[in-house]
């Protein structure tokens, strides 16, 4: 295996993983839509500069925006604000293991899709026991939270099945292009930009200039690096270790997110969470084994 592409993708899943708390503390000033518009549009400023300084864009590549597009709402616009909601409305950690979830609905995806990518025993197995655990993390039946815990979730695995398709469909149609990773993070950020910008409700945004902290965070942390930097490794990981591979980087984040929350957040995850966060890793586990994309 390509050690360059695993220390990759393990810099990536500590990215995603630092994302639930700069969210949370996000969506404490401003609307999760909001926060999805910024740390795109920012996301798409940094790399676009970047792409462009060392010319990897030009104007051949636009003949591909219909799958940019597709991307840039598969794999930021709608990926981006569901996580944004579902991280408003439940604990970082919490919301972090939830994205444990994002390789089962590649692999659903790959079987589709991918006609080198089969269904086994093993890999059914191990999708049904994912959705177990995400449905004991979701716990309808509890009410502890009310009904912020079940949306939260909802908007979690909304967020988490557009990026495990998007693997898939940027291993059928975006890999194969051949284009500079920070030229399709360019085109997916500067599309999303657009469809964000377009759907907003821009009211209140300015709020966020008056915390410094909160700015910094939203501007550097889940924009410059959590989403720009982390999409330039997200395609480099996505070609060199196939798409259902790639997308168990989220062994990684929910365990980040269950640390730093607990670190800095106060969060207190209970027993059951951390049962079904193993769980949904038994399963992807056993989805990982059998990948061969």
């Amino acid at each position: 295996m390509n050690n360059k592409a695993v220390y990759a993708w393990l810099v990536l899943g500590m990215i995603w993983g630092t994302n639930f708390v700069f969210i949370k503390w996000s969506t404490d000033v401003i609307s999760p839509m909001q926060v999805a518009l910024v740390r795109v549009f920012i996301g798409f400023l940094t790399i676009g500069c970047f792409a462009l300084l060392t010319k990897q864009l030009n104007f051949n590549q636009l003949r591909h925006s219909f799958h940019f597009n597709i991307m840039a709402i598969l794999a930021a616009a709608l990926y981006f604000y569901a996580f944004s909601e579902g991280t408003a409305l439940l604990e970082s950690g919490l919301a972090g293991a939830v994205s444990a979830s994002i390789p089962l609905f590649s692999l659903i995806a790959a079987i589709i899709f991918l006609s080198d990518e089969k269904l086994t025993v093993n890999r059914a197995f191990g999708l049904l026991i994912g959705l177990i655990g995400v449905v004991l993390i979701a716990n309808p039946l509890n009410g502890k939270a009310g009904e912020n815990l079940f949306l939260g979730v909802v908007w979690m695995v909304l967020g988490s099945m557009s990026l495990g398709v998007s693997f898939v469909y940027a291993r059928k149609f975006i890999v194969p292009l051949k284009l500079p990773a920070a030229a399709l993070t360019t085109y997916q950020l500067g599309y999303a930009s657009l469809i964000l910008f377009a759907v907003t409700d821009k009211s209140g945004l300015a709020a966020i200039s008056n915390n410094i902290v909160s700015l910094c965070i939203l501007v550097v942390g889940l924009g410059i690096v959590g989403t720009g930097l982390a999409y330039v490794l997200y395609y480099y990981v996505v070609d060199k270790l196939g798409a259902v591979r790639a997308s168990s980087l989220t062994y990684v984040p929910p365990v980040v997110a269950l640390f730093l929350g607990s670190a800095f957040l106060n969060e207190t995850i209970e027993l059951l969470d951390y049962i079904a966060t193993v769980i949904i890793f038994f399963g992807v586990i056993l989805i990982s084994k059998q990948s061969k994309s």
